[in-house]
């Protein structure tokens, strides 16, 4: 049976305080002092401008639908007389809204055209929420902290695809050889 004494739980309390008094702290002071973040951190999405074709895959995949995009078709004159013109997208708007967005990153992992990026960058708070919606300049600003993608593993296997290319590249180059010699 135990016995309840009158103050235990108070002298519990203190010991806990006086162990913890004795030990180095070990608080950040975060804003004179910035942490290290991990590799491959989730910040913010940044834009990659010059590669978005406007497919918006990233805005129909988003399911927070938290991407906005307006566009409009731009036709540009044909390269040959016999040549048909071309249109292509032309990008208008682009801008995520950070109050919605979820960070799940699957606008990233659509993208085909490696337009969207992780930037470590997390400090971004506004006063007002509706200043949470950022447009492309602010998007594209980011870009700039985006880190180098990791190295090549040296030890690892080359890809199918340019192996397949090396070989074909081989071969042309030995006929080219063969028929140099023949001449």
């Amino acid at each position: 049976m135990a016995l309840n004494i009158p103050g235990t739980g108070l002298a519990k309390g203190l010991a806990v305080t006086l162990r913890t008094m004795t030990r180095k702290s070990v608080t950040a002071q975060y804003p004179e002092v910035q942490p290290v973040l991990p590799p491959r951190s989730r910040g913010v999405i940044a834009l990659l401008e010059e590669n978005c074709t406007v497919c918006m895959l990233c805005a129909r995949e988003c399911p927070d639908w938290c991407i906005y995009i307006d566009s409009h078709k731009e036709t540009l004159p044909a390269a040959d007389p016999n040549a048909r013109a071309r249109t292509r997208n032309v990008l208008d708007r682009f801008a995520i809204d950070f109050s919605l967005c979820m960070y799940c990153g699957i606008c990233i992992e659509v993208c085909p055209f490696d337009a969207l990026f992780w930037s470590p960058e997390f400090e971004y708070a506004e006063t007002d929420i509706l200043e949470l919606t950022h447009e492309r300049d602010r998007l594209r600003e980011w870009m700039w902290t985006v880190p180098a993608p990791p190295a090549l593993d040296p030890a690892a296997e080359e890809p199918k695809e340019i192996a397949a290319a090396r070989k074909a590249a081989e071969k042309l180059a030995a006929a080219a050889a063969q028929e140099g010699e023949d001449a």
